[in-house]
């Protein structure tokens, strides 16, 4: 199978600083990608561009093939992009079922259909038996679940992980990572932003890696992590 995401050239400046300058990598379809590099490497922003949370100032992204450039993020997620936030805001006052129907009504606008499918996205991430409970109410893990929960149901073909395990103890992590895989043995193509050299080197056969804001590395995450430049830049002493 070829490459289902495709980034040439991307930069984005704010207040004439470059967060990310000229970046281009491509994501084959069907991989689990880690997009890793220090804090500040511009790894959130990249998610934001591909997503639509911002214009880029420059270059293009690439979608099977459609350019989808500059679109806003409702059209990007409706041509199959779903992405979490670190920062996990449930809508307050609103069961975990409902907060993943809200997603879901992106694709099916009958109540019916949309609470189906919401179920589905719960069931698929081991939180069906939470489907009543108020979100709020919810602990670190079920919230990092609940969020992957809402991206899914609206039924990506490409999902963008951003930092989902910060926060969780390691059976938690262990856990989640196991679904994760589940998700894209389903078909789901992921790029995670991840932090830990043990679940990298474990879940991801390829890695792109940012400093600064462009382009540090990109192949094999074996032949990544071994690189220089990124044990300088990324692993510093501890490599």
């Amino acid at each position: 199978m070829g490459d289902l995401l495709e980034v040439r050239g991307l930069t984005k400046r704010f207040r004439g600083l470059k967060a990310v300058s000229e970046v281009g990598f491509a994501v084959p379809q069907g991989a689990i990608v880690a997009l890793i590099g220090p804090n500040g490497a511009g790894k959130t922003t990249t998610f934001n561009l591909i997503a639509g949370v911002f214009p880029p100032d420059e270059g293009e992204v690439v979608l099977a093939d459609r350019t989808i450039t500059g679109l806003r993020p409702n059209r990007i997620c409706a041509a199959g992009i779903g992405r979490t936030f670190q920062i996990v805001r449930p809508f307050q006052g609103m069961t975990v079922l409902g907060n993943v129907m809200v997603a879901a009504y992106g694709r099916h606008p009958a109540t019916a259909d949309a609470e189906h499918h919401a179920q589905e996205a719960l069931r698929s991430i081991g939180m069906a038996h939470l489907a009543h409970l108020d979100a709020e109410r919810l602990s670190v893990a079920e919230m990092r679940r609940l969020e992957i929960a809402r991206a899914i149901a609206t039924e990506p073909r490409l999902l963008l992980l951003d930092e989902m395990l910060a926060g969780l103890t390691a059976t938690e992590a262990a856990a989640l990572c196991d679904q994760i895989v589940a998700l894209n043995a389903r078909g789901i193509t992921i790029v995670m932003v991840e932090h830990s050299v043990p679940v990298i080197s474990r879940m991801c056969a390829r890695s792109i890696v940012l400093n600064f804001g462009t382009l540090l590395a990109e192949g094999t995450t074996q032949d990544v992590l071994r690189d220089p430049r990124v044990q300088e830049a990324y692993l510093g002493s501890a490599a």
